[in-house]
């Protein structure tokens, strides 16, 4: 039973947090144009969640965080909680920090507002006339110094074996001529599995590589990236 009060606990503190702050910050955030504000109460949102749910993180490799240029970072998914973990481990690069996301997110009212504010950018899974131009989009942003976080697989890994690899950021990555740092998270699943709304308080690791370099490369180049990616991630996965 103590899992099911933690986990209640934590679900109605951080959305009591989104709508209680998320309203007032969001509209200062929209007349101000104070987009890193919004990078700010989310982080402490995130925190929140975080603290209450027990999740303790262990990095390594983080002198690979690319501080002073743009980049692609590559996430294996295996677990809901990794999302806010990333977003909390890259916040030395806010406000130049966005991401690539699943079109359904879209449903959900008040973040909807903050993800276009952030400049946060909505794929839709099979839909490529959707996504090409999301993309172009991202590239624009990518080349602008705003880094870019993807979850390549898509979707989270029922099993936490990795999944195949979209290939939709890794172009972002060559267009852009960007970086891509595979990052490997284990121990997520174990807090948080996919069909279950149960938070465990365990120890998660994040396991940061070092960036593999676009300079030169074409989009014909694109399934060679993608496998090296897979590659370094499944290797610290292991």
């Amino acid at each position: 039973m103590f899992p099911a009060l933690r986990s209640a606990a934590t679900y109605v503190s951080v959305a009591l947090y989104v709508l209680v702050a998320g309203p007032p910050f969001l509209l200062i955030a929209l007349v101000f144009g104070k987009r890193a504000l919004l990078y700010r109460v989310g982080h402490l949102g995130v925190r929140l969640g975080l603290a209450l749910s027990g999740i303790k993180v262990v990095v390594e490799g983080a002198h690979n965080i690319q501080r002073h240029r743009a980049a692609v970072y590559a996430v294996n998914h295996a677990s809901n909680v990794e999302p806010p973990i990333i977003f909390d481990l890259l916040h030395e690069l806010f406000p130049r920090l966005r991401i690539l996301y699943k079109a359904e997110l879209r449903k959900l009212p008040v973040l909807v507002r903050a993800f276009d504010l952030a400049g946060f950018i909505p794929l839709e899974r099979g839909n490529p006339e959707q996504s090409l131009p999301a993309i172009d989009r991202a590239c624009e942003a990518l080349r602008e110094g705003n880094s870019f976080l993807i979850f390549p697989e898509g979707t989270r890994s029922r099993t936490g074996e990795l999944l195949p690899f979209k290939k939709g950021g890794f172009i972002l990555a060559i267009k852009g001529q960007a970086p891509v740092v595979p990052i490997a998270i284990s121990g997520a699943r174990n807090a948080m599995r996919k069909g279950s709304p149960l938070i465990y308080p365990v120890t998660v690791r994040v396991h940061i590589a070092e960036p593999v370099e676009t300079a030169g490369m074409t989009l014909d180049d694109r399934e060679t990236l993608v496998t090296t990616a897979r590659e370094r991630i499944k290797e610290l996965l292991e």
